[in-house]
């Protein structure tokens, strides 16, 4: 009886110890199994479309699925025959991929990535409801040889190309009558390899107007953001005649001497502008709003309105931080640059106009400005005469009205402040409240004025002109200027 009991105990033992590993391996498995799924969420958390998916799955377009994707389909130029070895042309490969991409119109566009290589290419046209996509050492070049670039009529509010008469070449990225395009990346680069171009440019040899670097036209619902643009022909980047455009998180770069005008940002005719949070140094202008040149300007009658400027930095050694004008003869009106830095540059805040341009430049905004070894702080220039041809009428008067600085600080400014208005072209509603700039050196004339009326509001440094009249902190006026029409410009700087 007792051997048996011994038996049957160490029988049950041994079935105690099969249950537990038996209840272990079951709970590992149920682990596994939740740990797998949990995984699996994760992962398809991540997957934004059924098309993400489907390249994951089964291998197309496996390289740029890692990419954020901003359309329901994505493709990498590769799809198209690209190859980025910065040998081959891909011109004909970009064109493929606009075209297929331009069939997902009705279905939310569709999104082209361009992966780490060099991708060498001619001039090609987006379309509507294309994202392009540079990942981080992605860098689209732009052709050198001109005979590659097509032409293009003049812009009609120019009459002809900006250098030279009769038509103008294309731009290395372009379009026109568009909706819902976005240029974008993870700071890769857009490269146009002006060397050559500014070289001809400076011995004379072309026959028509430089391209621009992006130039897209009569269009709306842009968004450039998050690339590097550098080495533009001629002006980076160019809307014309366009509607609610958004350029941000973007770097432009021009070497500073020998880049002839390698502007930054020219918004020209266009309306509802927001540019913010970008880095430029660049041979010309940094940032310049046009709306037409003369009597073609006055003809076509677009406006550039609503546009903001803001948390920017700008270098321009040979030109202006942020200009309007010269070619503004379709009106410029309601901008406001806020928090902007211009350093090393020979103009601050400018606007240049002159006799035949008509159309007015007003409601404009300067608000925390800061200038640092600038030549000349802030201009108001009247007579800047550079015309298309001798058709322009030399009465269309420019008017210049409500131009307000506030909150405009600085060091090592030559001159402050010139405001050239003359009998022809007066400078109207200017004001100035909380300025202080510190002078690079002692110099007798640090604010000119000339033909100029408005205000001062409390304390400004320098000595403001006797142009203008004072008033004190409360906006009470101190003191009626009696010498609006005193002239006091001295051109050594």
């Amino acid at each position: 009886m007792f051997g048996t009991g011994s038996s049957s105990g160490r029988f049950l033992s041994q079935q105690s110890v099969r249950g537990l590993l038996s209840l272990v391996s079951a709970h590992r498995i149920v682990f596994t199994v939740l740990w797998s799924l949990v995984f699996a969420f994760l992962v398809l958390s991540q997957l934004r479309s059924v098309e993400r998916l489907r390249n994951l799955l089964w291998g197309n377009n496996l390289l740029g699925a890692t990419l954020p994707l901003y359309r329901p389909v994505a493709f990498n130029l590769t799809d198209f025959g690209g190859v980025g070895d910065g040998v081959t042309v891909n011109t004909e490969a970009f064109k493929r991929a606009v075209a297929a991409i331009s069939k997902f119109e009705n279905r939310g566009g569709a999104q082209l990535n361009l992966l780490p290589g060099r991708w060498l290419t001619g001039p090609f046209n987006l379309t509507s409801h294309m994202t392009i996509f540079l990942d981080q050492h992605a860098v689209i070049l732009g052709i050198t040889d001109e005979k590659q670039w097509p032409l293009m009529p003049p812009l009609p509010s120019y009459g002809h190309g900006r250098e030279l008469k009769g038509p103008r070449y294309g731009s290395l990225i372009q379009g026109q009558n568009l909706v819902d395009v976005v240029i974008t990346g993870n700071n890769g680069t857009i490269d146009g390899q002006g060397q050559p171009w500014w070289t001809k440019f400076r011995k004379r040899s072309l026959s028509y107007t430089r391209g621009p670097l992006v130039q897209l036209m009569w269009s709306k619902d842009i968004k450039i953001s998050n690339i590097t643009l550098k080495n533009s022909p001629f002006w980076t980047v160019h809307p014309y005649d366009c509607k609610n455009v958004t350029i941000a998180n973007v770097t432009i770069l021009t070497p500073v001497f020998g880049a002839p005008n390698t502007d930054g940002i020219d918004p020209d005719s266009c309306e509802d502008v927001v540019i913010e949070d970008c880095y430029i140094r660049v041979g010309d202008d940094g940032i310049a709003i046009k709306s037409g040149w003369d009597q073609y300007g006055m003809k076509y009658a677009k406006p550039s309105t609503n546009i903001l400027i803001r948390n920017v930095t700008i270098c321009s050694l040979v030109s202006a931080g942020v200009s309007i004008g010269s070619e503004m003869s379709g009106g410029v009106s309601n901008v406001t640059v806020e928090n902007v830095r211009i350093w090393s540059s020979r103009r601050g805040l400018r606007i240049k106009t002159a006799a035949g341009r008509g159309g007015y430049v007003r409601n404009i905004s300067y608000r925390n400005v800061s200038l640092d070894d600038v030549r000349v702080g802030i201009v108001i220039k009247t007579d800047y005469n550079e015309h298309p041809d001798d058709g322009f009428d030399p009465t269309a008067i420019p008017n210049i009205d409500n131009i307000t600085y506030d909150g405009i600080h600085g060091e090592r400014v030559q001159v402050p402040v010139r405001l050239q208005g003359s009998e022809d072209v007066p400078v109207k509603g200017i004001s100035f409240h909380d300025m202080s700039i510190g002078l690079a050196y002692v110099k007798k004339h640090h604010f000119q004025c000339s033909f100029v009326e408005g205000r001062v509001i409390g304390s400004v440094y320098p000595i403001p002109c006797d142009n203008l009249d004072r008033y004190d902190e409360h906006g009470r006026l101190a003191m009626r200027s009696a010498s609006q029409n005193v002239s006091d410009i001295d051109y050594y700087m």
